[in-house]
């Protein structure tokens, strides 16, 4: 029997049966087209490009939905990544946790933009109350010292202060936006962490940056050498999944970048909201330098390997990490 033979009652039964379907199918194979890419961040001014790219909406122009998905620490980014509900990360997000996470589960992602900090673009510092009589970093030694959250920063921590002449130096962790009030109570002599965690200690008058940069000075060797601390990735599955949005996305993404570069003062605003500075003190916050994975020359990948191994000669890789074979090729 053809539809033109069934009875009338039958036919409008399936006609509105089949624009149900249609209906309900749309908005899902629109969402197969368009996912929503979650981004996992915290706090930290090296994140900039991701929070400038959301607030001025270059993700929306291309036609994505972006979630920034805020955490208390880079390891939790990670393991949001490896639990399926994070897509990536933004800046800032620690390099090293991240190589923890591929080395539990290998491919886990790709790393499409880093921000390698010294001591000309600052984001690494040692932080002491604004009357500590330490001057050094080797007065250290013995006291009572906090590093942000996550095996990255108690890592590095206690590897500087090692370097610097403290070794021993017992370091707790301390979530980052605990880090002035700490040393304002005196509950700790020092804190290694990141910025905006200084500028707010200063602009408060209650802390001084003993010593900035500190990676590319004790670890990598060069106060100028590039520290690639954190980096923006997309999960490998991600990518697999959704080659043109990829493609989207670091368009996007890079446009973040090149507004950071080329109009800091104008980039600078949109750490409201995803830091602890707001209004006019965002102007005061000093800036990580940012870096794509197609401007990586192989100085750059030395000098993230060499940061790279220092996790693995501490025992907190398992193995050793490629550097080269982590980042995004297109």
């Amino acid at each position: 029997m053809t539809d033109s033979n069934l009875p009338q009652t039958q036919r409008r039964t399936l006609l509105g049966a089949a624009a149900a379907v249609a209906t309900l199918g749309a908005p899902a194979l629109a969402r197969a087209q368009t996912p929503k890419i979650r981004i996992g961040y915290w706090p930290v001014a090296a994140g900039l490009p991701f929070y400038a790219a959301v607030e001025k909406g270059y993700f929306k122009e291309a036609g994505l939905e972006v979630e920034a998905l805020k955490f208390a620490g880079a390891q939790q980014v990670m393991e949001a990544m490896l639990a399926g509900r994070c897509d990536g990360s933004s800046n800032g997000t620690g390099s090293g946790n991240l190589g923890v996470g591929e080395i539990a589960s290998p491919g886990l992602f790709k790393i499409i933009a880093t921000n390698p900090s010294n001591q000309k673009y600052v984001l690494d510092q040692f932080l002491v109350p604004k009357d500590s009589p330490v001057k050094t970093l080797a007065e250290l030694k013995g006291k009572r010292v906090a590093s942000g959250p996550g095996i990255q920063n108690k890592t590095l921590a206690i590897a500087v202060l090692e370097r610097a002449g403290a070794a021993g130096t017992t370091v707790m962790e301390l979530p980052i936006g605990q880090h002035v009030a700490a040393l304002a109570a005196g509950q700790v002599d020092a804190v290694y962490t990141l910025e905006p965690t200084g500028t707010v200690g200063r602009l408060n008058g209650v802390t001084r940056v003993l010593e900035a940069g500190v990676i590319a000075k004790y670890i990598l060797g060069d106060p100028l050498a590039p520290w690639h601390g954190g980096s923006a990735t997309l999960t490998t599955e991600f990518i697999k999944k959704h080659p043109a949005e990829t493609k989207k996305y670091i368009a996007a993404y890079a446009r973040g970048i090149e507004l950071v570069r080329n109009d800091p003062a104008e980039a600078r605003k949109y750490l409201k909201g995803y830091t602890a500075i707001e209004g006019p003190l965002t102007g005061e916050v000093p800036l990580a330098s940012y870096m794509l994975f197609n401007e990586f020359t192989p100085s750059d990948v030395a000098h993230f390997q060499k940061f790279f191994d220092l996790f693995t000669e501490k025992g907190v890789f398992g193995k050793k990490l490629d550097v080269s074979a982590l980042l995004y090729k297109s």
